[in-house]
């Protein structure tokens, strides 16, 4: 066996089929938990609905698994300094910004790290972090857990991006991809939370945008995109996606270079001799 370096693209991290597999299970029943006003339906006369809290329960286990495989996979000692320290930046970042008036700084730097060390490190550093400014910002809560796997999505999402694209057109390509991710956060976000602020619907209510268990998904669909259009589209997720996509264009270059450099310095790729 022999040692050789990661290439220029800073993939440093490659995902095993077992990883694979974990994580497409950890993204399965974490979306199911996110969307189960979507998933269920009742016939008239219940007068309530209790929300799977199962799968609550079984979330913070599934991802504690999916760090866990991470890093028995393929982090060794230096990966894991590197990821304790970006983690630690992330957390800093998001207790500077902490989402005042949508401006949120933690996604830029989730976005280039999982670009640059694969969809295996920013899943992981998408939970580390927001798990660690949770705890410098007393922000721990139930919400807690639906963060850390929206968070961890944002980063798999940019390891999975095309890795041909380079120069100038792989910063605007980042740069869309947080629009993107910074309004499906939002979306995913408020969809955890919609049933439980709002309630569920008063059969016969006019205009009204709770949860209505008796109505089908695609009802319920309309019903949550004028909800999540009213409370932060337009406000919270859109500051979110411009100081994401600005923080890209103009930070990206230099941050993208410095962490290319540490990938390869760090991380070493046994090969066939």
């Amino acid at each position: 066996m022999s040692a050789t370096t990661s290439g220029t693209s800073g993939i440093a991290i490659p995902l095993s089929a077992r990883s694979r597999v974990t994580l497409t299970v950890a993204s399965v029943l974490g979306l199911m938990m996110l969307c189960w006003p979507l998933l269920v339906r009742v016939g008239d006369g219940v007068s309530r609905i209790d929300p799977p809290f199962l799968f609550l329960l079984l979330l913070p286990v599934v991802i504690a698994v999916v760090v866990a495989e991470m890093s028995e996979g393929g982090m060794d000692a230096r990966v894991l300094a590197i990821l304790g320290v970006l983690s630690a930046v992330n957390a800093l970042l998001r207790l500077v910004s902490a989402g005042t008036a949508g401006v949120e700084l933690v996604f830029f730097l989730l976005i280039l790290s999982g670009r640059v060390f694969g969809a295996g490190f920013g899943f992981v550093l998408g939970v580390t972090s927001l798990f660690a400014s949770a705890l410098l910002t007393a922000g721990v809560g139930p919400w807690l857990p639906f963060q850390m796997l929206c968070a961890a999505w944002v980063g798999l999402g940019a390891g999975l991006l095309p890795r041909r694209v380079t120069g100038r057109a792989e910063i605007a390509m980042l740069a869309a991809y947080g629009v993107v991710a910074a309004y499906l956060f939002g979306a995913l976000m408020n969809l955890s939370g919609w049933p439980f602020l709002l309630g569920v619907a008063v059969p016969g209510a006019e205009g009204d945008l709770s949860f209505d268990p008796t109505a089908g998904a695609l009802h319920n669909l309309r019903t949550f995109a004028a909800y999540t259009l009213i409370t932060s589209t337009g406000s919270f997720d859109t500051g979110r996606a411009i100081t994401t996509a600005i923080a890209v264009v103009v930070l990206g270059p230099a941050v993208l270079t410095t962490l290319r450099r540490a990938s390869r310095r760090a991380v070493v790729v046994q090969t066939a001799s």
